[in-house]
C-alpha cells in the first residue's frame, strides 16, 4: 500500500472533525442550514491551521443533497462522493502564487459564466490569494463585487495585510487562530492510536511546541520522529532528533542562580555547548523560560503559558521560588545579550558574563563568604568615577583648610567663613597631631567685590584640579597586560576592535567615544600603533586614557607587544570634512559615469 503523509491521511473532512477552530466551524455550520451564504468569503490566519481544509468542507457542504440537521455534508449523495474522490465539476482549487497575472483572472471570470450542471454552487477556492499582482486584483474586483448567483469565492491567505483593502470590503472575513498546544496535543495522540505507534505525554508535548502552533506541522514532525524511533516515541529520541535543549536546562539554571552557584552555571553552560548548541540559543530560550515563570507567578497569566499541564505545574513550582526582581533583571541581562550578541567578537564570554550577572541578582551586597565580584563595569567607568571622587574632595579640602605659610609676604586666598559659628580651640592632644603644611606657591591675591576668589588663570579652577587628579590616577594604577600572547592582527583587525571599544565607551564617556570613532588607527612598525589627532583638547583626552586604551586592544587582538603613539596632526594631514553634497559632488567630477547615471535615471540627492 502507498504511504501517505499523516497531514493528508488525517485531514478532516466534515466540520466537526476540524481541531482547534470550533468558533468558525460553527459559524459556517449555521450559514448553510440557514441558507445565509455570502458570495465572498476571506480565510485568513497562519499556516498549517485548517484554512484550505475548511474551504474544502465548505464548499462540499454547500452543495450537499441531504444537508444534516447539525449542518454537515451527508458524504453519499453523489455531490458528496464526487467531492471526495476529487471529480467534482463545480468546486475548483486554484494556486494564486504560481497564476497571479491578469490573464489568470480574465480565465476565472469566463469559468464563472458557466453554470455548474450538477449541485446548486460553483465554488472558486483561491489560495495564498496576496500573491496576485496589482493588475490582477484590479481584474478582479467587479467580478469579485457582483458574481452570478451560482457562484461562491473561498480566497485563502497568511498574509491578509497585503490584500487591498477594496477587496477585503467586498469578503466576510474569518480570522482562523494558532493551535495551542493541548489541542495538537490531543490530535496527535488520536493519530498515534490509528497508526499504532506508542508514544510518552513529554515526546508529544515537545513536537507541539516545536511546530509552534501550525497543526500540518506538527503531523510532519510527528512523522519524521516516528521514523526515526521506530514506531515508539520517547522523549529522549525525540529531543536528539530535533536538535531541542532540553527545558530542564532551562530549570536547573535558574535554580542555580537563586542559589548563586555560579561555578555549577559555568559547568552546565559547559555542557550544553559541547552538545552542539550555541550561547545565542541558550539564551533565547533561556529569556523564553524566565518569561514563562514570570507568567507563572500570578493564576490570572498562567493561562498564557503555550506548554502542557504537566510543564504549567513545573512552571507554577518554579515561580514560587523566584522573587519578582529577580525575574526583571533577569529579563533585562537576556535581552542586552541578546541585543549585543551578533556583533559581539567573543560570543561564549558574552554568554558566560550574562550568566554571571543572572546569577549574581539574589546576592547580598555584604556578602561574608566573598565570593561577590564588582558590578561588572565598562572600560572606562572606574577612572572617571575615581577622578571625580579624588577631585571633589580636593576642591573641598581647599576650600574649607586655612592656608598656612611659612613665608611671611606670601599673599594667599582668603575665604570668608560664616559669622555665625566661632572656630573651636583644639585640646593639647588634638594639637599635638597637627602638623604645619608645607608652603604653597605663591599666588596673586585676586578677589572679586565682597572678598570671593576668583578662578582665573593663575589660580585654582575645577577643571584643573579634575583634569590633575585623572592624570595622577591614570599614572599610578598599574595596568596589567596579557602575557605571552604573540597573536598576528591585521589593519582591519585593528579598526575593528577600535570601534567596539568606542561602542562600549558609549556608556560612561559618550562624547569621547564619538570624537575616537572619527579616528582610524594605523601600524606603523608592527606591533606600534600610531593614533593621530587633529586638535589639542582632543589629544588630552586620549592621552589620559592612554594605558586602558592600550590594555584593551592588547587583550581584544591578543598580542601583548602592542605599543601606542598618540600625536598631533600636521597641517597636511588634516582633511576637511565635507558634507553629503559636497561628497556627491566630489564624486560626480571624479567619475563621469555617475554624472551620466544621475542624469539618465533624474537623480538628486535626497
Amino acid at each position: 500500500m502507498k504511504y501517505i503523509v499523516s497531514a493528508r491521511k488525517y485531514r478532516p473532512m466534515t466540520f466537526s472533525s476540524v481541531v482547534g477552530q470550533t468558533a468558525l466551524t460553527t459559524t459556517l455550520k449555521n450559514a448553510v442550514k440557514s441558507g445565509k451564504l455570502a458570495h465572498a468569503f476571506l480565510f485568513c490566519g497562519p499556516r498549517g491551521v485548517g484554512k484550505t481544509t475548511c474551504a474544502r468542507i465548505f464548499a462540499k457542504t454547500i452543495n450537499c443533497e441531504n444537508i444534516g440537521a447539525d449542518g454537515e455534508a451527508c458524504n453519499e449523495c453523489e455531490s458528496c462522493r464526487a467531492f471526495n474522490e476529487q471529480r467534482s465539476l463545480n468546486i475548483f482549487e486554484l494556486d494564486a502564487a504560481s497564476n497571479n497575472g491578469v490573464d489568470y483572472m480574465k480565465q476565472l471570470t469566463d469559468q464563472t459564466r458557466v453554470p455548474p450542471q450538477v449541485g446548486r454552487y460553483k465554488v472558486f477556492i483561491i489560495d495564498e490569494v496576496h500573491m496576485l499582482s496589482q493588475a490582477a486584483f484590479n481584474a478582479f474586483l467587479k467580478t469579485l463585487e457582483e458574481p452570478p448567483s451560482y457562484v461562491i469565492f473561498i480566497l485563502a491567505t497568511t498574509e491578509k495585510h497585503k490584500i487591498l483593502p477594496t477587496i477585503i470590503s467586498r469578503c466576510q472575513i474569518y480570522d482562523f487562530e494558532r493551535m495551542d498546544v493541548p489541542h495538537i496535543i490531543s490530535h496527535l495522540k488520536m493519530v498515534a492510536e490509528k497508526e499504532g505507534i506508542t508514544y510518552d505525554e513529554d515526546s508529544l508535548n515537545l513536537i507541539a511546541e516545536k511546530a509552534d502552533g501550525g497543526m500540518r506541522d506538527a503531523l510532519s514532525i510527528f512523522d519524521q520522529c516516528a521514523s526515526f524511533c521506530g514506531g515508539n516515541l520517547s522523549f529522549d529520541k525525540v529531543m536528539s532528533n530535533l536538535n531541542v535543549l532540553n527545558s530542564d536546562n532551562y530549570f536547573q539554571i535558574v535554580d542555580k542562580s537563586l542559589s548563586n552557584n555560579v561555578a555549577d552555571v559555568m559547568v552546565l553552560l559547559n555542557s550544553i555547548i559541547n552538545n552542539g548548541f550555541d550561547g545565542g540559543q541558550l539564551i533565547n530560550g533561556l529569556a523564553s523560560h524566565i518569561r514563562n515563570v514570570m507568567m507563572a507567578k500570578d493564576p490570572a497569566t498562567l493561562p498564557l503559558l503555550d506548554v502542557s499541564d504537566s510543564q504549567k505545574e513545573k512552571f507554577r513550582e518554579q515561580a514560587q521560588k523566584c522573587p519578582p526582581r529577580f525575574l526583571y533583571q533577569a529579563l533585562r541581562f537576556c535581552n542586552e545579550c541578546d541585543i549585543n550578541y551578533r556583533q559581539s567578537s567573543n560570543k561564549r564570554l558574552l554568554t558566560e558574563l550574562t550568566l554571571i550577572e543572572i546569577a549574581q541578582i539574589t546576592q547580598d551586597d555584604d556578602s561574608s563568604a566573598g565570593r561577590r565580584p564588582a558590578r561588572l563595569k565598562t572600560l572606562f567607568k572606574k577612572l572617571i568615577e575615581s577622578g571625580h571622587k579624588n577631585a571633589a574632595s580636593q576642591v573641598a579640602a581647599t576650600v574649607k583648610t586655612p592656608t598656612v605659610s611659612t613665608t611671611p609676604a606670601a599673599p594667599s586666598i582668603s575665604v570668608q567663613q560664616p559669622a555665625a559659628k566661632a572656630p573651636a580651640v583644639p585640646t593639647t592632644a588634638q594639637a599635638s597631631q597637627i602638623s604645619t603644611p608645607p608652603p604653597v606657591p605663591r599666588t596673586p591675591n585676586i578677589h572679586r567685590p565682597g572678598g570671593r576668589p576668583r578662578l582665573g588663570k593663575d589660580s585654582i579652577s575645577f577643571s584643573s584640579l579634575l583634569k590633575g587628579q585623572q592624570t595622577e590616577v591614570e599614572a599610578e594604577e598599574t595596568i596589567e597586560l596579557p602575557k605571552n600572547e604573540q597573536s598576528v592582527f591585521t589593519e582591519e583587525d585593528l579598526v575593528r576592535e577600535w570601534l567596539s571599544m568606542c561602542n562600549r565607551m558609549m556608556g560612561p564617556m559618550p562624547g569621547l567615544a564619538v570624537r575616537m570613532k572619527n579616528i582610524t588607527p594605523h601600524i606603523t612598525n608592527y606591533p606600534q600603533i600610531e593614533v593621530v589627532v587633529d586638535n589639542r583638547q582632543l589629544l588630552e583626552q586620549i592621552v589620559q586614557v592612554k594605558n586602558r586604551i592600550r590594555k584593551t586592544m592588547a587583550t581584544y587582538l591578543h598580542n601583548s607587544d602592542i605599543a601606542f603613539e598618540i600625536r598631533l596632526a600636521k597641517a597636511e594631514e588634516i582633511k576637511p570634512i565635507l558634507s553629503r553634497k559636497e561628497t556627491f559632488d566630489k564624486m560626480r567630477t571624479e567619475n563621469e559615469a555617475i554624472e551620466r547615471l544621475r542624469e539618465l535615471l533624474d537623480l538628486e540627492l535626497a
